[in-house]
């Protein structure tokens, strides 16, 4: 069974999706990007990659997931020179539950003030 889910409190999406799904024994989370719950956008990478884990928090545990169930993480930086600045926040929400990852620079995401955006994938079977 597929279960689509618009997760209250955060921003709305940006084209036609929606937060989470849960397929089965999978979760995949949206792209989460640094939009604060006021609609505000830092200017600060950092700050921003920790508002995107905190959406992707939420969606995660909505859909019945939580991070140590995270299998895969995308991460998509418009300037690849920050990643240092962003691994310690990484490493404290994953901790010792590595995810599979990738990072990748693009030269922009959906609204030119985002710096970072953060998609993922948990697995919550057996």
């Amino acid at each position: 069974m597929i279960k689509r889910h618009m997760v209250p409190g955060q921003p709305s999406p940006y084209s036609h999706y929606c937060h989470v799904v849960r397929g089965g024994e999978y979760v995949w989370v949206s792209g989460a990007c640094g939009i604060d719950e006021d609609g505000s956008i830092p200017d600060d990478t950092v700050d921003q990659f920790r508002i995107s884990l905190r959406s992707i928090d939420a969606c995660l545990r909505h859909a019945g997931a939580s991070p140590v169930q995270v299998v895969k993480v995308t991460i998509f930086m418009t300037d690849i020179s920050e990643r240092e600045a962003i691994n310690p926040l990484r490493i404290e929400y994953f901790g010792e539950n590595r995810p599979a990852s990738t990072l990748v620079e693009v030269s922009q995401l959906v609204d030119p003030a985002f710096k970072v955006e953060i998609e993922a994938v948990a697995y919550v079977g057996a």
